[in-house]
């Protein structure tokens, strides 16, 4: 894996605006070490992946989404509704798909199987040809086999887990976001340039938490950290003495913390533990909803989280995306991974127009080729007037270059490192680009 870092003054001016709707900045960083490569990738004549499905089309595009309206994601959930409800806008703003408007219906996923399965029996029920989600990696697992089962596209914006990258799913699931396998040895490399040699990792114990705790743990100790406890939890727990009393035992100088919105309750009992960011290095992971944690940590002290550091997968390629996101949905503060699923929608609708159908096996032997080696287009309006022209296109999104592999994700990652200031606010000081 090859590593970029990026000024922050390559992306001023909304700088803050993913993890927070307050706007801010810092100060450059250093440039990141390089790092050994992890996942697979897609020469530029890959062949298109094979896909089994014989999900009619009706001539009618029809997306459903299984994202996060309630449960532990529902803080991002508003903001990644929201971008995909842009996404279908701007479509039928430009004339629709095969002379039709693109019809939307969504549901919860809960945070829950068994209510994210219930939400996709439902839109499989009503003839959707593709389904945006779920936010999390571990539902969506549990619902993906019964959507390529019943050959319909899937599209993800957050699924993280490594456990997507080659899973036999029909040729009929992809993701707009990078693996775990590229944001862990960006959060493995902050963690040793804050020079910490004795690392605790507390992750939740899902295939999100497992997966990106295990790529963290191998760059930690490729550089030679040494990784003093691997405390997993339950998903469920509400209380954490058992996790912090471990971490305290093996008297680390940094602490991971790989969690959903159960993590406030997880800092604040390491905080009361002397294990807070005041006390050792404490690294974080946009599982828990940055924007909102300082606040959720404690509300009377915010600031208790100054110093912490954490990594998301960056929203800031198209800063005018978040700017007009935000102005024309007022509910959205929080703008983590809306770009990611904004791009899922867009991508399946240049992927109906290339192949001149709406039926999902058809979407998805184009969604490789929409994204790479053609001619560059940043827009569905512009990218479908090229399409109605005959001309490839490589649809770049408002999350950046896509650049599909043949396992249905992007080449290449780009990641923020953030630093909470003395208000309890996180701050991007720097970008990184995950090869």
């Amino acid at each position: 894996m090859r590593t970029r870092t990026f000024p922050i003054t390559v992306l001023a001016g909304v700088l803050a605006l993913s993890v927070t709707a307050c706007s801010g900045g810092s100060d450059p960083a250093e440039d990141e070490g390089s790092a050994p490569a992890a996942a697979p990738s897609a020469s530029s004549d890959s062949p298109a992946p094979e896909v089994e499905s014989s999900r009619p089309g009706d001539g009618q595009l029809d997306l459903g989404y299984v994202l996060a309206e309630t449960g532990p994601l529902s803080g991002l959930g508003v903001g990644i509704i929201a971008a995909t409800q842009l996404a279908v806008e701007d479509v039928n703003a430009a004339g629709g798909v095969l002379g039709q408007p693109v019809t939307l219906s969504g549901g919860d996923e809960a945070g829950d199987p068994t209510v994210a399965g219930q939400t996709v029996d439902r839109l499989l029920g009503e003839g959707v040809d593709a389904i945006i989600g779920p936010v999390s990696s571990a539902v969506s697992l549990s619902v993906l086999d019964r959507i390529a089962g019943a050959g319909a596209v899937q599209c993800a914006g957050a699924n993280t887990s490594a456990t997507f990258t080659g899973y036999p799913d029909k040729g009929l699931y992809f993701r707009t976001i990078p693996a775990n396998t590229r944001q862990g040895p960006v959060l493995a490399q902050t963690v040793i340039g804050e020079g910490a040699s004795r690392v605790a990792v507390v992750v939740r114990n899902d295939d999100y938490g497992q997966s990106l705790s295990q790529s963290v743990i191998e760059q930690l100790e490729s550089e030679g950290a040494e990784v003093v406890a691997n405390v997993p939890y339950d998903p469920a727990a509400t209380t954490f003495s058992a996790e912090v009393a471990e971490v305290a035992a093996a008297e680390p100088d940094a602490v991971v913390v790989i969690a959903f919105q159960e993590g406030t309750t997880l800092l604040r009992s390491l905080i009361e533990n002397g294990l807070g960011p005041a006390d050792v290095g404490v690294f974080g992971t946009d599982g828990m909803s940055l924007g909102s944690l300082g606040p959720a940590v404690s509300e009377s002290d915010p600031g208790v989280l100054e110093g912490m550091q954490a990594t998301q997968a960056s929203s800031q390629n198209d800063p005018a995306f978040l700017d007009r996101l935000v102005a024309s949905k007022p509910q959205v503060s929080i703008t983590n991974f809306t770009p990611y699923h904004y791009d899922c929608v867009i991508t399946i609708a240049l992927s109906a127009l290339q192949a001149g159908s709406d039926a999902p096996g058809d979407i998805a032997r184009a969604m490789q080729s929409v994204t790479r080696d053609g001619e560059e287009c940043a827009t569905f309006a512009d990218c479908a007037e090229l399409i109605a022209a005959g001309t490839d296109i490589d649809y770049n999104g408002v999350s950046g270059p896509l650049d599909f592999t043949d396992v249905g994700e992007p080449e290449i990652g780009l990641f923020d490192v953030v630093r909470f200031d003395e208000t309890g606010t996180p701050q991007i000081v720097r970008t990184v680009e995950s090869q």
